[in-house]
């Protein structure tokens, strides 16, 4: 049966770190997948137009590849979502929510080092409140490279994957489609890099009796 799933996104290319394969799963299933991008380069934190130009074409090149059936960009300023209001941003999540009424939302995991990942996600689930937003069924976090392993505060909730999902097709797209956002790549140890992304499928893969995994946190699930 198909479904309705969106992806939350606090920057471009946290979707295909986190979750590149599943994506691509749910493509093949046939199911409607919508991308809300919560951030974007703005002239005001000293962007040129030639770089904002250049994610924008990234942005493009990644919906087509992945044939998202809706593309939400809140264009929220990078790195500075905790100098907003967070009932504004709330009000903005809330609002692409309640458009898009999904079943399956995925968002990044709340204990992530960068405070717009931590900032998102605790947004998204302001948002998922059952007597509000009835659609919603079931609720998972990603892990992100270079963020989730490195929220190491002490008072913050480990990343403990519950649920892992088999991408062992799907690895080597995951990874063309990862190279669209060359910019936020680097050579090996660098974590968002081609080897360390490799690592991390064969890691979760070795989890779950697989060749190739992502593993998600289920936070909430409605049967």
């Amino acid at each position: 049966m198909k479904k309705i799933v969106i992806i939350v996104a606090p920057h471009p290319d946290d979707e295909t770190l986190g979750c590149g394969g599943t994506i691509l799963r749910h493509r093949e299933a046939g199911d409607d997948i919508h991308w809300l991008v919560v951030t974007a380069m703005t002239p005001e934190q000293g962007f040129s137009q030639e770089k904002i130009a250049a994610r924008e074409a990234e942005i493009a090149a990644v919906a087509r590849r992945y044939g998202f059936a809706s593309v939400q960009l809140l264009g929220l300023p990078t790195t500075r979502l905790d100098t907003l209001p967070a009932s504004d941003l709330i009000s903005k999540i809330a609002g692409v929510i309640q458009g898009v009424a999904p079943e399956v939302v995925y968002l990044p995991f709340s204990g992530d080092a960068h405070s717009d990942h931590s900032i998102v996600s605790k947004a998204v689930l302001s948002c998922t409140k059952w007597f509000r937003k009835t659609s919603i069924k079931r609720i998972l976090a990603y892990e992100t490279l270079s963020e989730t392993e490195f929220g190491i505060s002490p008072d913050a909730l480990g990343f403990r994957p519950n649920v892992f999902v088999d991408i062992h097709h799907y690895l080597d797209e995951k990874i063309d489609i990862l190279k669209i956002f060359a910019s936020e790549l680097g050579e090996f140890p660098f974590p968002r890099s081609i080897e360390t992304v490799r690592a991390l499928a064969r890691l979760r893969g070795s989890s779950a009796g697989c060749s190739a995994a992502e593993a998600f946190m289920l936070l909430k699930e409605i049967v």
